[in-house]
């Protein structure tokens, strides 16, 4: 059985617009606005899933439908056996939620504190709290900064200790939206390994929206794609890669100097001395026959392959409406 299952989901706004009258006067009008229109998929237990979409494309409008924070237009949403919306305190005792920029901590208590204080609202035993605060102390490395005040700490600090405060109760499904915006290299970092911690060790359902997408790269084996309300996208990133991610590349450090340098089923589309870079097209030639063909004719001191930039392949899907009319492959 899915953990969460959406039928033709729907949120629409009401929003206040000036309108053209008669003899040039400005009249108050309201258009619609389709934030989520008729998005239909499913999340299995266990499933670590990255949720894509330009800025206005509906991710966070879907994830506050799944927390029970918005009431649908329309449509069909079931998490856990429950409406959220409907059932909401039960269905918030077993989920747990990371909104980017926002915590849910109290801002001039200590870290500690605040979550003690999460215990008590969650009703969590005595002996689970200390092992999950144990294990997330360490994972997490909150011992530096637990008992400061959390209007004190960094982005970085902050987004920790709320990531900790969301997995204190146990729950079977973590939202993410935008957990690692603004941080630097080594906080983002830390993070992903929480993620992948947690869904690996725990089986923690865990559904992630980012715009950041070496997080969908290092965490995420199936993506969904939605733009202008409608989910355009429903598969794996390696299938996205194979459909859209255009040529790949094969960096070749040849031994000696060569006059001419080529190879059937590949082109050079840079070179630097002895370095020669050439691009092929997915699904005609393996990297290993262009290895191969390029060895029996060269003798060759060092070579790697590159994938194409997952970002590079996203924006190209958005710029070039690549998926328009599509659903899921």
């Amino acid at each position: 059985m899915p953990l969460i299952s959406l039928h033709n989901l729907s949120k629409h706004f009401r929003v206040p617009e000036r309108r053209p009258g008669p003899l040039g006067w400005l009249r108050r009008g309201y258009r619609t606005v389709k934030a989520v229109d008729g998005i239909s998929f499913t999340v299995r237990p266990g499933e670590l899933v990255g949720y894509l979409g330009p800025n206005g494309a509906g991710k966070s409008t879907t994830i506050k439908m799944l927390t029970g924070l918005l009431v649908p237009s329309g449509g069909e949403i079931i998490v856990n056996g429950r409406v959220p919306w409907r059932e909401r305190q039960a269905h918030v005792a077993r989920i747990g939620a990371v909104f980017g920029q926002r915590t849910t901590l109290w801002w001039d208590l200590p870290v500690i504190e605040s979550l003690e204080l999460l215990q008590h609202i969650y009703k969590i035993p005595s002996r689970r709290f200390r092992r999950n605060l144990d294990e997330f102390r360490a994972l997490l490395a909150l011992d530096e900064f637990i008992h400061s005040p959390v209007r004190t700490l960094s982005l970085g600090q902050r987004m920790r200790a709320d990531l900790a405060a969301a997995l204190l109760h146990d729950p079977d499904i973590l939202f993410l939206d935008e957990p690692t915006i603004g941080l630097d290299v080594v906080a983002k970092e830390r993070i992903r390994q929480f993620i992948r911690h947690i869904n690996r060790e725990r089986g923690t359902t865990v559904m992630l929206t980012t715009h950041d997408l070496s997080d969908v790269e290092k965490l995420c084996r199936r993506v969904m794609i939605i733009d202008r309300g409608k989910l355009l996208y429903d598969g794996s990133l390696e299938e996205l890669q194979q459909r859209f991610g255009g040529k790949r590349k094969l960096v070749v450090d040849f031994a000696s100097p060569y006059p001419e340098i080529s190879v059937k089923g590949a082109e050079i589309v840079a070179q630097d001395g002895r370095r020669v870079t050439f691009a092929f097209q997915r699904g005609q030639v393996t990297a290993s026959e262009l290895i191969g063909r390029l060895s029996a004719r060269y003798r060759i001191r060092d070579l790697e392959v590159r994938e194409p930039d997952i970002e590079a392949t996203v924006r190209r899907i958005y710029e070039q409406r690549l998926l328009e009319g599509e659903i899921s492959p």
